[in-house]
């Protein structure tokens, strides 16, 4: 019960989490485009197209390269690549904000949740 009160009170808040969801599932490659090369990552993103509407092919200033990540979502099985246009810095970027404002939200109900329980219970019944 304390998981499920947590729980609810953490995504109770909705703005954040929602923006979240939105950023993570744009930033899905399900997007057909024309042939890339053989090794390529096959489709785009909805997050990959907005942002090379926006932003076209605009460069860093003073050749500056950032690094952007390609690959799953999983840690495993992405690697970084390095570029020097503001577009795919963006679109990469988008989904990663994403990762990471979920990723924050179960690390504050783990607290709450180890926080709360422990209040409750006596003895050798409390965690850590």
């Amino acid at each position: 019960m304390i998981f499920c009160e947590n729980t609810a009170s953490q995504f109770g808040i909705g703005v954040a989490d929602f923006g979240a969801v939105v950023a993570i599932v744009s930033g899905r490659n399900n997007f057909g485009t024309r042939g890339k090369l053989a090794n390529a990552t096959k489709g785009t993103s909805y997050a990959s197209k907005g942002a090379r509407a926006v932003f076209g092919k605009t460069k860093f200033p003073l050749g500056i390269s950032l690094p952007t990540w390609l690959g799953g979502y999983t840690p495993w099985t992405a690697r970084r690549v390095m570029v020097h246009n503001i577009a795919p810095f963006v679109g990469r970027s988008i989904p990663l904000i994403g990762v990471i404002i979920l990723a924050s939200d179960v690390t504050q109900i783990t607290y709450r949740i180890l926080r709360d329980y422990n209040t409750i219970a006596r003895g050798n019944d409390k965690l850590w």
